[in-house]
């Protein structure tokens, strides 16, 4: 039926509610309601049989193709979308038939449809850069730990505000170019978007450097995070902590302010264990030939002692040392023979990794002793297990203090003030 037919069939209708006795604005009225009802019934049927349609035909397509790309694109509505546009022809070429006697209505209605167009072409739009995400993400290992979504946000903003400079255009007339060229618009747009703006600098700035990447384990003391980064976008970070809270983080931080990213770490064949024990200074000795020969039932360090012992006497004999008092010569000090041994129980236990750095020193005395630094790398990285291991050697070492006649510092507990006043 072409156009021709139905402005006849109308006319038929407005002609014979008029000899009927109604009025001609009535009989025009209702005649263009009438018209309008059945044209947007059939409408509203043509878009449900051509979303089914297109929806299986991309279904049917999308299951023989070995590309995942087009199942993205069903699973993200791009086929409902795109079927919207053959109604839409159709609702364009029926406003001039069923508003025929009312021009300002025609007007009118070319408008909303305009506006819908645009609408559904930045949805159609949004639907293709998702699925280009869906995609990188799902199908390219290099593209998992990238910031898709900050560039997802970008082109989706971008693409809106197209969409509303034309929509502004459509309803006032204005035409984009001047809008756009106007420097109070362009203030506001930097004044509105400074955050995304930062945000945007922000993640361009994070992914060329590859400072963060989604997965990694960061700190960022500032924000109360300590977790995994499991998204970045264009405004924020989102961390999942240890405790399975979650801390959004300003995309912008990340540049602008000092955080810790334990990638490194994780790619290292080693986690490295810092940590001190604190020696009383005032336990610190020569040691004696009597405890010298009791040490030597140390396995670990019995050969350290010979050896060392031969040198310490063939020099005393040398200088002829008067080793009545043992300040005399050379001595050996019962921390010094500990740090030996407690530098051997490290080359002997087997968590440890003697390919990467390994050593015990002494840091400065402080007013809580004399620290005594293990510096090493475990060879679990495994949080859990690294605790473990490192909970293991500390525990044997602070038990071991003792046969070499050192003491820990510990601040005094209530126990240790009642000795004291008895």
């Amino acid at each position: 039926m072409t156009t021709v037919d139905v402005l006849k069939i109308t006319e038929w209708i407005r002609n014979y509610l008029f000899e009927h006795g109604m009025s001609l604005f009535w009989s025009n009225l209702l005649n263009a309601l009438v018209v309008v009802a059945v044209g947007l019934l059939c409408i509203r049927l043509l878009d449900l049989v051509t979303r089914s349609m297109i929806i299986q035909l991309f279904k049917a397509f999308s299951n023989k193709t070995k590309t995942t790309f087009d199942d993205y694109l069903v699973s993200s509505n791009f086929p409902r979308f795109v079927a919207h546009l053959t109604p839409l022809a159709v609702l364009w070429h029926f406003i001039p038939i069923g508003l025929y006697d009312y021009p300002l209505s025609q007007m009118i209605g070319y408008k909303i449809a305009s506006i819908y167009f645009v609408v559904l072409c930045v949805l159609i739009v949004r639907s293709l850069l998702r699925t280009t995400k869906i995609y990188l993400k799902s199908d390219y290992e290099q593209y998992k730990d990238k910031p898709l979504e900050s560039y997802l946000q970008v082109l989706m903003m971008f693409t809106w505000g197209t969409g509303i400079f034309f929509i502004i255009n459509l309803m006032t007339g204005f035409s984009v170019e001047s809008l756009a060229s106007l420097g109070v618009a362009s203030t506001m747009i930097l004044l509105i978007f400074k955050d995304t703006i930062l945000g945007f600098v922000a993640s361009i700035q994070v992914s060329i450097n590859d400072m963060v990447r989604i997965g990694d384990w960061i700190t960022f003391s500032k924000y109360g995070a300590d977790g995994e980064v499991i998204e970045i976008n264009l405004a924020s970070v989102r961390v999942q902590n240890f405790d399975n809270t979650y801390t959004t983080i300003p995309t912008y931080s990340l540049i602008s302010d000092s955080f810790q990213n334990w990638r490194g770490m994780q790619e290292s064949p080693g986690r490295r264990i810092k940590r001190s024990l604190l020696i009383k200074q005032n336990s610190v000795v020569f040691l004696t030939p009597e405890k010298i020969e009791d040490l030597r039932k140390i396995e670990l360090i019995r050969p350290y002692l010979e050896h060392r012992q031969r040198d310490v006497d063939k020099y005393n004999t040398n200088k002829q040392s008067d080793k009545s008092l043992l300040i005399n010569g050379r001595n050996q000090t019962n921390l010094g023979v500990f740090r030996k041994y407690a530098d051997a129980f490290l080359h002997e236990n087997a968590a440890i990794n003697k390919d990467m750095f390994l050593m015990v020193r002494h840091l400065a005395p402080t007013e809580h002793g004399l620290p005594i630094e293990i510096y090493a790398f475990s060879n679990d990285k495994r949080w859990e297990n690294y605790e473990h291991i490192q909970a293991d050697i500390f525990d044997h070492l602070i038990a071991c203090v003792g046969y070499f006649d050192l003491e820990l510092y510990e601040s005094p507990s209530g126990g240790d003030l009642k000795a004291l006043k008895a």
